[in-house]
């Protein structure tokens, strides 16, 4: 499907009746008549304040009629192709400022601005015009456009790398989960399915949009079905403290948010430990907000400096992946995410607000 999806969005013009582009051509068409009013003029005296008033009203009518004209045929040129919407829209435009300017002559001769409705410097006006509006015209289209496909290049290759960061799962728990899985067909037919269906909708997240929120319930069960199958792998090693009686049924969370920092938990606190861990995973909304905390112990080793130095790196290579698909991608700063060590345990806490969706809510149950 992505790649219909970047076609579609590359092979067409920009959105010229958008509010974006309109704010811009009243900022160019402004520009223009204030560089033309210095270039007039050696002073700024009362002469020389008519000119730019003369000029700012010819530059904001071209401007204004510019935009009414664009609005009237923004969902046509979004039809074209590039090339030929480009070419349409240049000729549109010459032609409105050529109307707007034959509109205000017009205007000043009704109003006895001046004496003939064909004045001398008519001709003269017209090409001058003409040569203006189709250099800016020109150069604004080719500028549109460098913007329009700057702005899907950059969307693509966030969302390429949100799916990146979103399938991201350590290999070795593919490995060892499908010998954990291996070893119980024999003595254990169903436990040893379940499991695989287990493993299956794991790795079924992995493959949906990476942008989409879905319910928490949902998540809160994706994240069981991840603990079930490493404790096949870990067993007893392996002991969870879950506790989320306080949290908001129907709040929505981003997709894979709770597995990417309880598998960091389990791979950096518990695994190197003989004897293993207890994970603990806490859920409680305050207000308008909505927490997790997961904390996990840090292993007993000859060198607890170095070991605490591994597990920070370890962390942050998850809290990376968390930080980029969740706080900068889906809540733009509102959210939180930090992790510290005390009493012996690392803990990683999650804040962010919270948002409800009924009818998602009801679709994913």
């Amino acid at each position: 499907m992505r790649p219909k999806t970047e076609l579609s969005t590359t092979a067409i013009p920009p959105n010229f009746g958008s509010a974006n582009i309109g704010v811009r051509i009243v900022l160019v068409a402004q520009c223009l008549a204030i560089v033309l009013a210095m270039a007039r003029n050696d002073s700024f005296d009362q002469p020389a304040w008519n000119d730019f008033v003369l000029m700012t009203t010819f530059a904001q009518s071209v401007a204004i009629g510019s935009i009414l004209a664009l609005k009237l045929v923004s969902r046509s040129v979004q039809k074209m192709t590039p090339l030929t919407g480009g070419i349409f829209v240049f000729f549109l435009l010459t032609i409105v400022a050529v109307i707007v300017s034959e509109g205000i002559i017009f205007t000043m001769y009704r109003l006895g601005l001046l004496s003939g409705r064909w004045p001398e410097w008519h001709g003269t006006m017209v090409i001058r015009i003409l040569v203006i509006s189709a250099i800016i015209n020109a150069l604004a289209l080719r500028y549109a456009f460098v913007y329009h496909r700057t702005r899907i290049d950059s969307k693509t290759r966030e969302q390429d790398r949100l799916q990146v960061l979103h399938a991201h799962i350590q290999p070795h728990f593919l490995f060892n989960s499908m010998n954990s899985v291996a070893s119980l067909i024999r003595p254990d037919p169903e436990r040893a399915e379940r499991a695989l269906h287990d493993l299956a909708d794991v790795f079924r997240v992995t493959l949906r949009d990476a942008r989409k929120m879905v319910p928490i319930t949902e998540e809160i069960e994706l994240a069981r079905q991840y603990l079930d199958i490493e404790k096949l792998r870990l067993g007893d090693r392996l002991q969870i403290n879950w506790s989320n009686s306080k949290v908001p049924h129907n709040a929505l969370i981003p997709s894979l948010t709770l597995q990417p920092l309880i598998e960091n938990a389990i791979y950096h606190g518990v695994e190197p430990s003989s004897s293993g861990g207890v994970v603990e995973l806490r859920m409680w909304s305050e207000g308008s907000d909505l927490l997790v905390l997961i904390t996990n112990p840090i292993p007993e080793t000859a060198n607890p400096a170095q070991e605490g130095a591994r597990q920070r790196k370890g962390n942050q290579m998850a809290m990376n992946n968390v930080r980029e698909r969740f706080l900068n991608h889906h809540f733009h700063g509102k959210a939180g995410l930090r992790n510290y060590e005390q009493s012996g345990r690392y803990h990683t806490i999650l804040k962010m607000p919270v948002i409800t969706g009924e009818s998602i809510v009801g679709a994913g149950n």
